[in-house]
């Protein structure tokens, strides 16, 4: 019981930061999860509770969606989620520590790299980062810090950033939904606590519709860069120990 009230306010917390920012809950939720459920049944999970999440930031900021950019980055984007999810289902369960925790402290200086080159896409060249950042998120679940710069890049800000980001990530996570169905990896059990921490998520997202004017940049990248850093760390401790 304790560690679900602990998941559960932890979810809270996320969804807040999440529904600001435009990523963060998986990076926050997921070492949490990998510490009470395993890393195994940790993803899963979490995919189910980012499917919730997700919906509700689609229903905050639903009249400001880029419809033209949510297809353009789903429609490649979902069958890559499949086969990500298929890879990640083979993998040993420490080499999923690993591999998450590695990848999440990677994303530090890489975001950084991003911002210095100052790219600006095209409608086609966020399909093929669809295709891209959908395979990864099939395998380490959070891709948020790969996903903003994305959909920035193409020029979404604010409201319509949220909202076609939360889209086409509600579409990816679906395909990965649907895939761990399909590989038997999502009992009933697992099912209804994603949907548990998932309302968690929920109820945080709409909570923090109001102070996202007030957030300025500099503080996004100082809070995505500590959620980074701790949730690698914290994986790579449990892949160790």
């Amino acid at each position: 019981m304790g560690d679900y009230v602990f998941v559960l306010f932890v979810g809270l917390i996320a969804g807040a930061v999440s529904g600001v920012i435009g990523t963060g809950s998986s990076i926050m939720l997921l070492p949490v999860l990998v510490f009470a459920f395993g890393p195994k049944q940790a993803v899963p999970i979490m995919a189910v509770a980012a499917v919730i999440a997700n919906m509700a930031r689609v229903m905050v900021w639903w009249r400001e969606i880029n419809w033209r950019a949510f297809a353009a980055y789903s429609i490649t984007g979902v069958p890559a989620a499949a086969i990500g999810a298929r890879t990640l289902w083979v993998l040993p369960s420490h080499v999923i520590d690993i591999g998450l925790g590695t990848f999440f402290l990677l994303m530090i200086p890489f975001r950084y790299w991003l911002k210095a080159k100052d790219f600006h896409i095209s409608l086609w060249q966020l399909s093929i980062a669809g295709a891209l950042i959908g395979f990864l998120t099939g395998i380490v679940l959070s891709t948020g810090p790969l996903s903003v710069p994305a959909f920035t890049s193409f020029g979404l800000m604010k409201g319509a950033f949220l909202s076609t980001e939360a889209a086409s990530s509600l579409a990816l996570y679906v395909s990965k939904v649907v895939t761990f169905q399909e590989l038997g990896a999502l009992p009933i059990e697992m099912l209804v606590n994603g949907m548990i921490v998932g309302a968690s998520l929920m109820l945080g997202t709409i909570a923090s519709k109001a102070i996202v004017q007030r957030m300025s940049v500099v503080s996004f990248q100082y809070v995505l860069d500590i959620l980074l850093l701790c949730s690698g760390l914290s994986l790579l401790w449990a892949a160790i120990h």
